[in-house]
Order: C-alpha cells, then structure tokens, then sequence
C-alpha cells in the first residue's frame, strides 16, 4: 500500500511540477527532497534511497552544470541539428522576420494571458472619421446603382469617380500633412465595409490604394523628396496610384517573378544619369487601365557593379509615371465580369534613374521585405473589410426575406432547414465583424500583423464565400435573376475575386498561417535556428533546455485541462462564457505540444507536408477567431441577447478545432506517436460538437427582427429605406412594416384557409372580407399596402430580349474579330 502512494505521490509531484512549468533547479530538488521523503517514511531503506541518489547525483550534476551540459549533452545536439537545419534564402528570412507577432503568438504558446486581450484597446472612430462614414461615404453609396454599374456599364460613372478623387477616397492612409485623412486603419475597414454592402466594386476601387500602393509603401520607405512630391497628388487625386507584382508567370509566389532591372547609365530628360533599364509584364493589376503612376515590383540585377556589392540585389520596387517612355498601360482584364479597373501593364526597355527607387537607391534590393510589410497591413483590412461586408449584407436581408417569403402558409424562417442556413448566416455575420474589428485595431496600435493578416483574409473571404452561398440557397430564385431587385447576385459573382488576390487562399491555408505562425511564434525555433547559424553553442544551449521544459509543460497542461474538462484552465470572467476561456485555453496548450512534437519529429518535413500544417493552422485560427468573439461581446457589455450569436460562433470553432486536430492525428505518419498525442490532448474522448440547434433556431429568429442583435450586428453596412431605387433599403421598410401588420395579415390568412374569405386573387378576397366585415376600410388599405410590399419583394426582375442580348454593331464586331486574331495569333 505504502508503494502505491508513493507511485501516486510521485504521478501527481510530476503533473504539478511540470503543470506549473518550474525550472530544473526545481525538478532537482524536488526528486532529492522526495527520496529523502521515501527513506523517512520507511517505503524505501536507507541503502535503496543511498543507491538510487548517487545514481542521479551524476545526471543532476550534468543538467545543472551549464558547462558540463554543453560539453558532454548539447554538442553532439546541436552537431546534428546544424547538419539537418535547411537552408535558408535572403527572401525566406525577410518573410519571416517582416510584420510582428501579436495576440496569435500568445494562443500559439499555449498559456494564453486572458487579461492582455481584455486590456487590448480597440479603436473607436473619431468624429471627424464617423462624420466621414456619415456623409461622405454615404453620399457615395448614393450614387452607386449596383445593377447598371456591373450589369450594364462596366465602369463607376464619371461622376463618381470624380466624387471619390474630390473627396480623397483614394488617400485615407496618407497623413493630413500632405492633404490626405490620416485615418486610422479601423475607420479605412469601415468605409470599405459600408461602401462593399452598396457596390463591391467601388469598394475595390477604393480599398487599394489605401492598403498595397505606393502611398502605403512611400509613408514607410519613401525619402523626404518622394513624399513631398507623390503624396500631396495621391492625396487630392491629382494622381491614381497601382502597384503592379503579379504576372502571368508568378501569382501568390511572388519571389519568382522574371520582371527585372538592369543598372546601367541612360539618357534621362537630356542628360546621362545612372538608373536601371526594366522589362516587365504584369496582370491581374487592379486600376492600372485609369492609373497615373505604377509601382512596380522587379528583380534588381548589377553586373557591371556600378552600385557596388552584389551583383544580383534582389527585388526592389520603383515609382514609374504610366505615361513614361515604353511603358503599355490601358487595355482591361475582365475579373469575374466586375466592374473595378483591372489589367495588364507592360514594359520593354524602359530607362529609369535611381531616384525612382522607394527610398531612393539604398533601398535597391530591399522590395521584397518592403512587401511583405505592407502586405501584411492592407492584408488585415481589404479583404476582411469585404468579407464582413458580405456577412452583414447576407444576415440582414436573409432575415428579412426569411420572414416576408413565405411558402406551406409559414415564412420560410419558421422551417428548421432554412434555419440551419441561417444559423451559419448568423454566425459567421458575428465572428466577420468581431474579427474585422480587433484585425484593423491591431494596425492602431502599431502592429503588423503578419499571420494574423493571414488568418483574417483566408477565414473571412471563406465566411463571405459560405454565408452568400446559404443566402443564396434561402432566396432561390429570387436570388439568382439578374437585375435592380438583386442584392445577392453581384456580391455572389464577386467571391472569386477575394478568394484568389491578396494570396491565393489555398496558398494562404496550406503555407503561410501554420508555415509562418510557427516560426514566428514559437519561443524557441527561430532563436535556436539562429544560434545554430551563428554556431553559438552556449546560446543553443540554454534555448534548447528551456524548449524541453516548455514541451513538457504544455503536454502536461493539456492533459491536465482534458482530465479536468478544462475546469483548471483559468478564465477572466464568470458567467456563461467563462466556460469558453478555459476550453480556449485547453485548446491552445494543445495546440503548443502538438505543434512541439510535430516539428521534433518531422522537422522541414512538415512544411511539405501541407495538409497537416494546415489542420494545425486552422487550429490556430480558430483560436484566434473565437478570442475574437468573446473580446467583442465582453466590449458590448455582454448582452444577453447576443449569447445564441456567441455560442453559436464558440461552439463552431471549437468543433472545428476538434475536427483539424482528428484529421491531422489520423494522417501523422508516426501512428505510434499519433496515438499517444490523441491521448495526451483528448484523453476523455471527443469533446467538442457542432453547435446546437437551439442556438441556431434563436439566431434565426433573432435575423428576423428589424431591431436588436441584428441591428448592431449589421449596422455599418448601408441601404437606405427612403431610396425606392435601392432593393436593400425597400427590404428593410417591407420588414418593419410587416411587424405592424403581421397579426391582421395572419388572421386575413387563416379566414382564407378556413373559407370565410373567398376569392381567387389577393384584391377579390380582401373585398369578400371587407364586404363580410371582418376587416375596416382602413385595415383593408394596411393589408393592401403590405401585399404591394411583399409582392414587391419577391418579384424578379424580366427584360426585353435586345437589352440582355443586344446585337452589336458593325464596328464592336470589327473590334472584337481585331481582339480576337490577337488574342489567338
């Protein structure tokens, strides 16, 4: 008996020990005072605890004897770790060490501090960028028409381009020193919010040259003399900005691109200056058809040694005015037959001097991790910004078409299927805009988020690409007739668009949010790399001791977290989401070990094996994503009613975190090891699910409702119930006024249904009703008016045959039998 307690006595020494994380100094003299313990307490003699001490006396010594340690344990390590370390490319580290590690580093780490997120200020707009988003922004939304701009003309009327330059639309990044807004990055995510709900190409339009441009790049890098000159005639549109980095040859791998330069001495306006002649074709460039000047991303090639060093200097990035000399800039790609200004820019020969690089010539070489830099911004607001547009769009005018429609004598929100859809609607329209939110904060606060960036524009352009598809699935047919009624169809066309740019989301997932997120934010991997190309044994030494500590801490923290239902994990709050913090919690310490037994074992492996560094990417994304929600909720105050969005959203991420840690458990190649991981983060079994239907059923309900959770889910979005041209803003007064009239509406349904009421049309049976005195001449002209409101709303749009296919004339078939033999020869 006595044996047995001490092997639970010692069990239960090492799970708190290695729980608490304590230092080998600890563990040292732990294990002494616990033999000493033995021999006192008679469970083991005086000779077995002599033994058994100077047989661990040599490995104390040897562990905490920091230069034994290195001589005798971490020389033939780090030997071994210095041959199987990969190579690493000047590119590969800029990308690494471009943008900052932020609240993502925190849940990577495993022990995340709950009171750092709390604490984390999240902007609020200033009233000069909240009389912007007031008046501005929507005196624009006014004037966009969605269906003639994508439908018909191809382009924004003249008029709003004008507006946007006059307004400076085009220069919210660029400080007010120089004639732009200065505003905050959260305000830029909000007018591009607002602005996509109306029209997702303006929004575009808008959104680049405030994210990667050549103001975002010449803030950062410019000299003195760049700014003073571009940034005055960015800022009052004097000047529209590109940026040209893709090609036909090089998308999401942009480091591969066969754009270069070639320094060398040329004529430049009458004189001989030293520059770079460049050859160059790009596409895929968004403005580049209307823009005035191109940056222009190329490799830097030096072989005559005319800027000393290196004869190959590595991407740089030039301003280039579109009207230079051998520049080809004006014919237009047709993205997803969208209205927003993109094409191709090309260039032979083009002579440049030096002055034309960002940051003048010592910048010549530094592109890359210029790029990376401002990418990862514009990155964390852009796409979000659209992604959340579609969110609100999607929530508001499915619950109110879900209670208007209906179909078997019900609105077809009352049908459980038609919920789940909703539910998801909902849902995701919760999480898009607390991610929005604390994602565009993080640049306020001096953060560029790279993998957090990363997170932001794969989860919420793949939410926008979900919740318009279950949208589209609720509204039928409703929603896929082209025309003025139709609020869904353009935002549907426009999926693609956000999928593919800004990083392929495929590339995004499989590559970059596990692929950088581990590097970066790992405690120990990167240091250690480091030290071993620094050959820096001593430093190697202590990283590496104090990497097996954290291994088995987090192993053990999550295998204590899962015994104990998560009850340990710490949570800065009571009430119903402080369960949330601590599975959170649990989550995140497994997520550590996982991660820590994965890049032991597999090494550079796992970067290639993509499909598993992505499940554990999604883990960490939906770590991210639910520390999101429960962030934004506690800022609101916590209302009760919004408690179905966040458990929905909650629940949602948790079972999806289950399910990428399944997937990546049952595809690890060591099945051995695999199965000891499964036992050590769910030793309890499966502890996660879907969300409950429940929850759904309420979200549903509450999308329905023209006020509450739905109004300030949804409310930067716009539509303007006074404007009978705007189909969003007319769904939004048939909503509200079916709440007046619902209860007469649904009594007049139920006397046609019993017979007491006859007739064959709406107006034959409101009569019969009227004359049988069931309802008042005033309740007749209510009824009436809803019925011209919800036939209003569920009508398609038709059009004659020569306005959908109009025949073209006798010069549009020369130009397009011209495009055509070029296109093909």
């Amino acid at each position: 008996m006595n044996t047995l307690i001490a092997i639970v006595v010692a069990l239960l020494g090492f799970l708190a020990l290695a729980y608490r994380g304590v230092r080998l100094p600890v563990w040292t003299a732990a294990v002494a005072l616990y033999l000493l313990g033995l021999w006192l307490s008679g469970v083991a003699s005086g000779t077995a605890a002599g033994i058994t001490a100077l047989v661990l006396a040599p490995v104390a010594l040897l562990l905490n004897l920091p230069g034994l340690r290195r001589r005798v344990v971490t020389r033939p390590v780090f030997r071994a770790f210095k041959r199987v370390l990969p190579p690493m490319t000047a590119t590969e580290r800029e990308a690494l060490e471009a943008g900052d590690t932020w609240w993502e580093g925190e849940l990577f780490q495993g022990q995340p501090d709950w009171q750092q997120l709390r604490d984390t200020p999240v902007t609020a707009l200033t009233e000069e960028e909240q009389a912007f988003l007031d008046n501005q922004v929507v005196a624009l939304c006014r004037m966009l028409d969605n269906d003639q701009i994508e439908r018909e003309a191809h382009d924004l009327p003249a008029e709003v381009w004008d507006y946007i330059r006059r307004e400076r639309f085009f220069s919210m990044i660029i400080p007010k020193a120089y004639g732009g807004h200065g505003f905050s990055s959260y305000a830029q995510s909000c007018v591009v919010t607002r602005i996509a709900t109306r029209n997702i190409s303006a929004a575009v339009t808008v959104m680049v040259p405030n994210s990667l441009g050549p103001g975002e790049l010449l803030m950062h890098y410019g000299t003195q003399a760049q700014k003073d000159y571009w940034l005055p005639r960015l800022a009052d549109g004097t000047e529209i900005p590109c940026f040209a980095l893709t090609g036909p040859d090089v998308g999401s791998d942009a480091a591969s691109m066969p754009d270069y330069g070639v320094v060398c001495r040329g004529e430049h306006e009458g004189r001989e200056v030293l520059g770079i002649r460049l050859n160059f074709s790009k596409r895929y460039i968004t403005l580049a058809p209307v823009a005035t000047v191109l940056g222009l991303a190329f490799k830097l090639h030096d072989p005559d040694g005319l800027l000393g060093g290196e004869q190959d200097r590595g991407i740089t990035c030039a301003l280039v005015p579109t009207d230079h000399p051998g520049v080809q800039v004006g014919e237009r790609h047709f993205p997803m037959a969208m209205a927003f200004m993109n094409g191709p820019v090309q260039g032979e020969d083009v002579f440049i001097p030096l002055e034309w690089i960002i940051g003048g010539p010592e910048m010549a070489g530094r592109g890359w991790r210029m790029l990376m830099e401002c990418l990862s911004v514009g990155r964390a607001l852009s796409l979000p910004a659209l992604g959340a547009a579609a969110g609100h769009m999607s929530a508001r005018m499915t619950g109110a078409y879900a209670r208007i429609r209906r179909q078997f004598k019900l609105p077809i929100g009352k049908f459980e299927g038609v919920q789940e859809a909703m539910a998801r609607i909902g849902g995701y329209a919760y999480r898009l805009e607390a991610a929005r939110r604390l994602t565009a904060s993080a640049g306020d606060l001096g953060v560029k988020p790279s993998v957090v960036s990363a997170i932001a524009k794969y989860h919420m352009t793949e939410m926008m690409r979900t919740s318009l598809n279950d949208a589209m699935d609720v509204h039928g047919g409703r929603g896929i007739i082209y025309g003025p009624r139709n609020y869904l169809a353009c935002s549907y066309q426009a999926i693609p668009v956000g999928i593919t740019v800004e990083g392929a989301n495929i590339l995004t997932r499989n590559l970059m949010v596990f692929g950088q997120g581990a590097i970066r934010c790992h405690p120990y991997v990167f240091p250690e790399m480091e030290a071993a190309r620094k050959d820096d044994l001593a430093g190697f030494d202590r990283l590496l001791f104090s990497h097996l500590g954290y291994s088995v801490n987090r192993g053990v923290r999550a295998f204590v977290l899962g015994l104990s239902g998560a009850r340990l994990g710490g949570s800065p709050t009571g009430g119903p989401t402080a369960r949330y913090y601590r599975e959170l919690s649990r989550m995140s310490a497994a997520l550590a070990f996982v991660a820590d037994v994965a890049m032991g074992v597999l090494g550079g492996d796992l970067k290639r094996k993509e499909r598993l560094s992505a499940r554990l990417g999604d883990v960490l994304s939906h770590l991210y994503l639910a520390s999101a929600v429960l962030k934004f909720h506690e800022d609101a105050g916590s209302p009760e009613a919004e408690l179905p969005f966040v458990r929905w959203a909650l629940d949602d991420s948790l079972n999806t975190i289950y399910e990428a840690f399944d997937g990546f458990l049952r595809n690890f190649p060591s099945r051995l090891l695999a199965g000891f991981m499964r036992r050590v983060i769910f030793p309890l079994g499966r502890p996660y699910h879907a969300a409950a239907d429940r929850d759904g059923q309420r979200v549903a309900e509450a999308l329905m409702e023209p006020a509450g959770v739905r109004e300030r889910l949804t409310a930067i979005g716009y539509w303007a119930e006074e404007d009978r041209n705007d189909p969003m803003g007319r769904m939004e007064v048939a909503l509200r006024t079916l709440v007046a009239v619902e209860p007469l509406y649904n009594r007049f349904q139920k006397w046609v249904a019993k017979g007491e009421v006859q007739g064959f049309s709406f107006a034959e049976r409101l009569t019969h009703a009227r004359e049988q005195g069931l309802v008042t001449e005033a309740e007749a002209e209510q009824l009436q008016a809803w019925e011209d409101l919800r036939y209003d709303c569920v009508i398609t749009d038709a059009f004659p045959p020569e306005v959908i296919s109009p025949r073209p004339s006798e010069s549009a078939r020369e130009t397009r039998a011209d495009w055509r033999q070029r296109a093909v020869s």
